[in-house]
């Protein structure tokens, strides 16, 4: 008897493509396989070269590098992804002079951060993308999310938005190594 070898195929990353209607447009879609939701684009519409507070989604090719979640307001996501719940003091440095610019820190902190612990829900599900984090441009931008979004989906500040059931439903069946497009 001769024993076969199986063949794998080369590891691809999953793609959830985001289109804009327009690069001016702050709505979109975001197709996943079968799965087809609208969201909520920043208020900036689609850029190429963000900058730090235009309030542009940045358009390109990013990994989705891990989900946070509020313990307490809502029920731990089922993901294939890195998961970590948010505590009251974390927050996500925004100033583009200081070292740890586009990354997770710890409140209070010395320059200007975002709170991620939020009173109105927009970040009870959070989805990190690998925008401007290897390497980090000054003045690029920060903290770019793909999170829950407000009643009616107005415009973000530059992140992508989906109503908390879509976001959890995306996330149940999306594996590990994804990444997300952005598209006009």
């Amino acid at each position: 008897m001769v024993l076969q070898r199986s063949v794998r195929p080369a590891k691809t990353r999953k793609k959830l493509i985001v289109r804009a209607i327009s690069a001016a447009s702050k709505r979109g879609s975001l197709q996943f396989g079968p799965i087809h939701v609208p969201c909520a684009l920043g208020r900036g519409g689609v850029k190429v070269l963000k900058r730090e507070g235009d309030g542009a989604t940045p358009r390109g090719r990013y990994a989705l590098r891990c989900v946070l979640y509020k313990p307490g307001m809502v029920t731990r996501p089922r993901t294939g992804l890195d998961l970590r719940a948010v505590r009251m003091t974390d927050g996500w440095c925004d100033s583009p002079s200081d070292r740890n610019y586009n990354r997770s820190v710890t409140l209070p902190y010395p320059r200007s951060a975002e709170r991620l612990w939020r009173p109105d829900g927009i970040y009870d599900v959070i989805v990190v993308l690998g925008y401007n984090d290897v390497p980090r441009i000054r003045n690029r931008g920060s903290a770019v999310f793909m999170h829950v979004a407000r009643v009616g989906f107005p415009p973000t500040d530059g992140c992508i938005a989906l109503s908390q059931r879509d976001l959890r439903r995306l996330l149940g069946v999306v594996p590990r190594a994804s990444e997300i497009v952005i598209e006009i």
